[in-house]
Parts: C-alpha cells; sequence; structure tokens
C-alpha cells in the first residue's frame, strides 16, 4: 500500500477541455515541484456550473492528504473556489487560478448574446459560471492567488471584445479581486499556462510560500 502524500495538487482543467492538455502542468508539478496531483474532470455540457462545483467539493473529501491543494485553469478556477463556497473544507491548502475570469469574461457574455448558438457553445457550465460574477459574494478562507496572461492571440479576439491586456480570451483586469492573496502577470496566451515552465514553477512556490517569485525576471505583480 502507497504511502500517503503530505500534500496533494487538485488540477481543475478550463472549459470544452478534458484535463488531458495539462498532462505537462501536472508532470511538472509532480516530478519537477514534488508535489503530486490528481486530475478533477467536468462535462461543460452535461451539467451546470454548480453541480460541477459540488461534485468537485466532494471529490476533496475523498483526498487523503492532510494537505490539499488546488490548480484551476479559466473556468477551472471558478470551480475551484464556488466548490470552497458552498462547502467549507477543513484541511488546510492553496489555490492558483490560472487566467480565470473572476470578474467575469467579456466573452462568454457576447457569446451568450449570439442567442441559440452562443448559448449551445456556452454550455450549461459556461453559461451558469462566465457570464456574470459567480464569485462576486466570495470570502477566501485560504490564500488564493492568480496568474493573468498577456499575449493576446486566442478566439476570444475574433469578438473584438476583450480589454487589453489579455491572454487572448480573458483581460487582466477580469483575472483580478481585493480577496486575491497575489496575482501576477505573464507573457503567455490562455492556452499557454499550460506549457508554460515559468507558469509551473510560479504556482508551486505560490503554493509553498502563499507569494509567488518576485526574483523571477518576467514577474509583474498587479497587487
Amino acid at each position: 500500500m502507497s504511502p500517503i502524500p503530505p500534500e496533494t495538487v487538485v488540477v481543475i482543467h478550463g472549459l470544452w477541455m478534458n484535463g488531458a492538455e495539462a498532462g505537462l502542468l501536472r508532470h511538472r508539478l509532480s516530478d519537477e515541484h514534488g508535489y503530486p496531483t490528481v486530475l478533477f474532470q467536468y462535462g461543460t455540457f452535461e451539467a451546470g456550473f454548480t453541480v460541477n462545483a459540488d461534485r468537485l467539493r466532494d471529490a476533496l473529501d475523498a483526498i487523503e492528504s492532510p494537505r490539499v491543494h488546488m490548480v484551476g485553469h479559466s473556468t477551472g478556477g471558478l470551480i475551484a473556489l464556488a466548490g470552497l463556497q458552498r462547502r467549507s473544507f477543513p484541511r488546510p491548502g492553496r489555490v492558483v487560478c490560472l487566467g480565470s475570469p473572476l470578474q467575469g469574461s467579456v466573452a462568454a457574455e457576447r457569446l451568450a448574446q449570439l442567442g441559440e448558438l452562443g448559448a449551445a457553445a456556452l454550455g450549461q457550465t459556461g453559461r451558469e459560471g462566465l457570464v456574470g460574477k459567480v464569485l462576486k459574494d466570495y470570502v477566501p478562507d485560504r490564500d488564493v492567488g492568480a496568474i493573468a496572461g498577456t499575449s493576446s492571440v486566442g478566439a476570444g479576439m475574433m469578438l473584438g471584445v476583450v480589454p487589453l491586456p489579455n491572454d487572448g480570451t480573458i483581460a487582466v483586469s477580469e483575472t483580478e479581486a481585493p480577496w486575491l492573496k497575489d496575482h501576477l502577470s505573464y507573457p503567455v496566451t490562455h492556452t499557454g499556462f499550460l506549457v508554460s515552465p515559468e507558469v509551473a514553477s510560479q504556482t508551486a512556490f505560490f503554493l509553498r510560500h502563499g507569494m509567488f517569485n518576485r526574483q523571477s525576471p518576467v514577474y509583474k505583480s498587479t497587487l
């Protein structure tokens, strides 16, 4: 029987994804930074945002490590925080949100305005979680850090509504919140979070220290 690791990181993927694209990030967190990971998968179209948040919260209870962290990409970050908001989790840990629209998504709102086609593209989870400010009443019970991207290449730019600077889908301003412990911007696209070694390193640093590494040459704090 394998020993229970003292810390486990739960990785939550973004909208329209299945978690396979987070494989390199998980590898770096585990093999390079010493954090064993598990993947939480959810369906964009099969269930709504709150249902997926509750399922994540249930999944946290099944993890045996005494310290449990979460790393959420895009919508995954919202699901992580919503899961904690809906039912408290007694074990300690930190949360890192990668390109997560904590203030809602202008691109998603524009999609929703396109009628049935836009609504179908967003799915139940996108319609509930990305349109409006689903975390407007959020009060953190642990350290939460956020990383924003500033390389404006992505599907969101085709809608012509995402404020600059942005990662091609989510604006930097949409990733900010007054209750964040730390926030930084990196020159990555919305999908680039998942392959950037610097993002993985900064994520691990926050999980360990509750702040990002200000000695990094590309660090840019926005707090």
